[in-house]
Formats: structure tokens, C-alpha cells, sequence
């Protein structure tokens, strides 16, 4: 199959967070794509898989098969539109989290994705033992979002990722400030999924936008994620649904032999 390597959310190779894309001709088993995803071992692999008028598509962190991931759909929206439809302006996928749209708008690529307004929580003292510095407020949803006072805050942060895997709760956890520059920064920590901080995750801003339109009393918002190697998220904050914009670049073209 053709494989292709993805940086996203940034404009040059290097930056943004890279992702693997698998073109199928053919169904593949779960067991064979989990093992294609760990042979990779980049945050997500991509699988995806044309149909009559829209794509399967399915992720895979090293570990597991995961539910929505933004990166690797925007990673695999441009190579969809680069080298299997040709210039395709809106692209549907199928996928375990529902129908999500990408359109290109110019230069960037849109994503239309579920909104996950996480849900207010106590655990400020349990967060400050993992992070090593103490919450404004932490709040649930797919994933831990917490919020700290400063972007100083959010770019400092050392964490303990023993404790982080022993949460009983959240699939990872995100923290978050308002930004010097942009709307708000975040950094994000998967460890129990074999990704100890994600670059730049595109699903936590499911929960950023609209906990962030909230805050801030504003619909569109500028994001950055302060991962080494950074990215940029351009977001709206749209009801029930949020779009989540931005650009990436090709890396590498291969062929996996399995």
C-alpha cells in the first residue's frame, strides 16, 4: 500500500505533528493495522479507504485504535486531495466518532468536528501532584482539560507520567492557558497510549474551542500548542459542531509491504 508521512498544522517539514497515512486498496483486519501503526510508531496512522462517494477512515495510536484524531485527518485529507483526488474541495469521511467533512479553503484545510464542552471537576490537588504546579480548574471530558494562569505555565511544565497513568479516568490530559499571542495555548499528554506529549493534537480542541469560546466571549479563535515542535490551529466555535483549520506539508512517499 502507498504510505505517506504528514506534518500537520504547521508549514514547514519538522514542525507541526507528523502522521502516517495508509492508502488501502483492500480491507485490512484490526490486528494487521494495529501492527502496521506500532511498526510506524508515530502518534496516529491513518487508514483510510475510498467508497462509492466518501472514505472509511480509522486511527491507531502505537497501542490502540482511537476515536477521533484531528492531525491524521488533516493529514489525510491532503494527501486524499494531492495524490488520490485530485484537487478534491470536500472530502467525507466515515469514521468511528461519525461523519466529519474537510474542505480546503484556500490554503488551509477544514475540519468539521464534534464539540466536547468538558465538564467542570474538584481534582485540583491530584492534578498538582501530576503536573507540579496548581490548577486554576480541571474539567472532564474525553480527556482531562485543566486550566493553568499563564502560558509561562503551560511551557514550563515538567510532568509525572507515573502518576498521569495511574488516572482511572480521561483518555489523556490537556492543559490549557490564555495566550500572550494567540486566543489560548495548550500542551497535551497521552502516555497510557504510548504518547507521552502529542505535538499538536487536533481532537483536544473539540473541548478547547468551545470551553474557550465560553471564557472568552468569542466564536473564532487563534490557537497554538507548545509542544517542541508547535503548531498553529485556526478554530470556530460553531453550536454542536467546530471547525478546525490548518495547514501541513509532505514529509515522506513510501510503500509498506505486508
Amino acid at each position: 500500500m502507498k504510505y505517506y508521512v504528514v506534518d500537520a498544522f504547521t508549514e514547514e517539514v519538522f514542525g507541526g505533528n507528523p502522521a502516517g497515512v495508509c492508502v488501502l486498496t483492500e480491507s485490512l483486519s484490526q490486528e494487521k493495522m494495529q501492527k502496521i501503526a506500532s511498526e510506524n510508531n508515530l502518534s496516529e496512522t491513518a487508514f483510510v479507504q475510498q467508497k462509492d462517494g466518501y472514505y472509511d477512515l480509522k486511527w491507531f495510536t502505537p497501542v490502540s485504535e482511537i476515536d477521533l484524531c484531528g492531525h491524521a485527518t488533516l493529514a489525510t485529507a491532503f494527501v486524499i486531495s494531492n495524490f488520490v483526488e485530485l484537487d478534491a474541495q470536500r472530502m467525507e469521511f466515515h469514521t468511528l466518532s461519525g461523519k466529519l467533512v474537510v474542505e480546503k479553503k484556500k490554503d488551509l484545510l477544514e475540519m468539521d468536528f464534534p464539540s466536547r464542552m468538558p465538564q467542570k471537576r474538584g481534582e485540583l490537588d491530584m492534578m498538582a501532584e501530576i503536573l507540579g504546579v496548581m490548577p486554576k480548574e480541571v474539567y472532564l471530558s474525553r480527556d482531562w482539560v485543566v486550566l493553568l494562569e499563564s502560558e509561562e505555565e503551560v511551557r514550563g511544565l515538567t510532568p509525572d507520567f507515573t502518576k498521569m497513568r495511574e488516572l482511572k479516568e480521561g483518555l489523556g490530559v490537556i492543559v490549557t492557558a490564555k495566550g500572550n499571542t494567540a486566543d489560548f495555548v495548550s500542551r497535551c499528554f497521552y502516555p497510557e497510549m504510548g504518547v507521552p506529549e502529542d505535538p499538536v493534537t487536533g481532537s483536544a480542541h473539540s473541548n478547547l474551542i468551545p470551553f474557550w469560546a465560553q471564557k472568552l466571549g468569542k466564536e473564532e479563535l487563534l490557537a497554538y500548542q507548545l509542544s517542541a515542535r508547535g503548531g498553529v490551529l485556526y478554530c470556530k466555535n460553531c453550536g454542536e459542531r467546530v471547525k478546525i483549520s490548518g495547514k501541513a506539508v509532505l514529509y515522506m512517499i513510501g510503500e509498506i509491504l505486508v
